[in-house]
């Protein structure tokens, strides 16, 4: 094999990873499209308590993460890159965990979306959710400038 050829093998490699995730992520996008978890008028019910349907699904995610989280445990599953899966267990910062809250969830509540479909919705044609995408992660920018000034 010519020293080019050994070269070009790791791109590949990782070619097909990102391939993989891709196909992974549209998939996601069918699922959140085909759930409804990307419709205003769900996500308007469910911050008035009008409709189990978006806690049905958030309650579905928490237990396939819970199932993924043991899994992985159980059988010392392995990331793609062969490394180990770790978790580290940390103290509740309740302070912290409330603030991001209410944050996270007056964002949600007032975009009508959370940032996971988000990508969904630009995807289906929703443009003004770009708006909102462009607020998140001008949210995000600002946080890493700020980052040190915040109560943490």
């Amino acid at each position: 094999m010519s020293r080019a050829a050994t070269a070009a093998a790791p791109a590949v490699q990782g070619v097909r990873t990102d391939a993989r995730f891709l196909v992974l992520g549209v998939y996601f996008g069918f699922v959140l499209t085909k759930s409804e978890a990307m419709s205003w008028y769900r996500v308007q019910e469910m911050f008035r308590f009008q409709s189990f349907h978006m806690y049905g699904l958030i309650g579905a995610a928490i237990l396939v993460a819970m199932l993924g989280v043991w899994a992985i445990r159980r059988f010392g599953l392995r990331g793609v890159d062969g490394g180990p899966i770790t978790f580290e267990r940390k103290p509740p910062q309740w302070r912290r965990y409330a603030y991001g809250g209410v944050v996270f969830g007056v964002g949600w509540a007032l975009a009508g979306a959370c940032p996971g479909p988000l990508a969904v919705l630009i995807g289906a044609g929703v443009w003004p959710f770009t708006v909102v995408l462009a607020a998140a992660l001008l949210g995000t920018y600002a946080y890493g400038v700020w980052e040190k000034r915040l109560p943490h």
